[in-house]
């Protein structure tokens, strides 16, 4: 292996080199991006991993320009200036730090620095390494909430061919014994992004082309899925079976594994094997980089890194929000009819008038560092909470599988003197409320418990509340 190694270094030290400089140029994502891989969370457990296996394989296996059929101009000066435009728009999403798109960027810039090095056709070689290394990006958990979703539909549907007595609602199955969660923990993530891997690696090490690689990829995605349900289903099972006396229920870990390794192993021992020829080991190429990628590389470095240290400064504090509502009284969080869990970053106050509870959390950035909009996990347990009915502008009803109470929410984010709907609004906003200077978020609910089985006249209060409200803020 390591003379196999030594062999390739000459393939191999183009593309280490380009990836060297794009961590330089983005070098602040790459470190909160490592930091990352670091806290081995659920959903980015295997990222270390992948950028470790990204620099095994452009060792042991080097993209080979004998594999490509075609040769293209290599359009240096388009790479440059791909390379300088992206640099700009990750600067601007540092600045505020939107961190997931600044984190999707990363592969993005790191494939315009190869391009302005090295020309458009080894790019196209370097690019399945590239998209192996975009699944160590902590982009995971979006797709949680589809993947549990989807979980909860096909399980659900199974086990009604299974005859079992259950009540299906949304990702709760209620048995006669007990109740079970399809919660964030069995969406399968784990399993759909080791899939993805594995598929990823055997694809660049058989030299696939572009349809043999999607056709791998979304191959093992659906084994993954089907694996996922398929535990998920004997959990089910087992639970119903033995009145969810089980140890299985609260340990299942070993089990998940084995269901997942009975479809992947046997995929992985009969996929095809592709030995790569002595002939496509090509080594003429050039170790010399391209001039005008050279001189876009300094420009980046002065666009970005450079630029955004001498752009970021801390101004003086703004003044905190406050309500002056007519006949509210100060109450608490914990007494409202549904808790809010609200992160330790934000001050919360709250507010009762006429059966509507008032709460505005609130916080401030003070250092280049912090966030406008911080992170916000669901501010309550949309599984226990469903959502019965949306009225817009922010306003829905929720029941609670359990208790059946009904409570009607209004919600609003305050990004600075925008104001948005969802959160994913809010993160977006937050770039023209920072360039605004504007240094002030705030997250605002109004609740009010339903104690008719009509909420029409509690919707028309709220409205009138959030209105109110929205009068002590820009």
């Amino acid at each position: 292996m390591l003379r196999k190694t030594l062999d390739n270094l000459p393939l191999s030290r183009p593309y280490l080199v380009a990836t060297a400089i794009a961590v330089l140029i983005f070098y602040p994502t790459w470190i909160r991006l490592a930091e990352a891989w670091l806290e081995f969370e659920q959903v980015l457990a295997h990222g270390l991993a992948t950028a470790v296996i990204f620099l095994g394989l452009l060792l042991i296996h080097p993209p080979s320009q004998a594999s490509r059929q075609t040769q293209l101009k290599p359009y240096y000066l388009v790479g440059a200036a791909l390379l300088v435009i992206t640099t700009l728009l990750w600067g601007l999403l540092e600045l505020v730090r939107i961190d997931t798109l600044a984190f999707l960027l990363l592969p993005a810039g790191l494939t315009a620095t190869a391009w302005a090095l090295l020309g458009l056709n080894r790019t196209l070689t370097f690019i399945p390494y590239v998209l192996l290394l975009s699944l160590s990006l902590p982009i995971w958990a979006d797709m949680v909430p589809a993947l549990v979703d989807l979980a909860s539909v096909v399980v659900g549907t199974w086990v009604g061919w299974f005859g079992m007595t259950a009540l299906i609602e949304g990702n709760s199955i209620t048995l006669p014994y007990g109740r079970l969660l399809i919660a964030d923990g069995c969406s399968g993530i784990r399993y759909f992004a080791i899939s993805i891997l594995l598929a990823m690696m055997m694809s660049i090490l058989n030299d696939y082309r572009w349809r043999g690689w999607l056709i791998t990829v979304l191959v093992a995605a659906t084994l993954a899925l089907i694996a996922n349900w398929v535990r998920i289903t004997i959990l089910v099972v087992v639970a119903y079976e033995t009145d969810m006396q089980s140890d299985m229920l609260t340990d299942h870990e070993t089990m998940g594994w084995i269901v997942f390794g009975v479809f992947v192993l046997p995929a992985l021992y009969f996929s095809p094997v592709r030995k790569r020829s002595e002939k496509a080991q090509d080594s003429a190429y050039k170790s010399s980089f391209n001039k005008a990628g050279i001189w876009a590389v300094i420009i980046a470095i002065a666009l970005g890194p450079v630029a955004l240290t001498i752009v970021q400064t801390s101004g003086a504090p703004a003044t905190a929000w406050t309500l002056d509502l007519p006949n509210a009284t100060p109450a608490n969080n914990s007494n409202m009819p549904i808790p809010l869990d609200l992160p330790d970053t934000l001050k919360d106050q709250v507010w009762r008038t006429g059966g509507v509870w008032i709460s505005l959390a609130q916080s401030q950035k003070t250092t280049n560092d912090e966030k406008l909009v911080p992170y916000l996990r669901p501010s309550f347990d949309h599984s226990l909470w469903q959502v019965q009915e949306t009225y817009g502008s922010g306003l829905k009803r929720v029941r609670n599988i359990l208790t059946r109470k009904q409570v009607v929410v209004g919600q609003w984010f305050q990004v600075g003197s925008y104001r948005a709907w969802s959160y994913k609004e809010a993160k977006l906003l937050q770039v023209l409320a920072t360039l605004n200077g504007e240094k002030r978020f705030g997250l605002v609910t109004l609740q009010a418990e339903c104690k008719r089985l009509d909420c029409n006249d509690l919707v028309n209060q709220l409205r009138h509340q959030m209105a109110l409200v929205s009068d002590f803020l820009p």
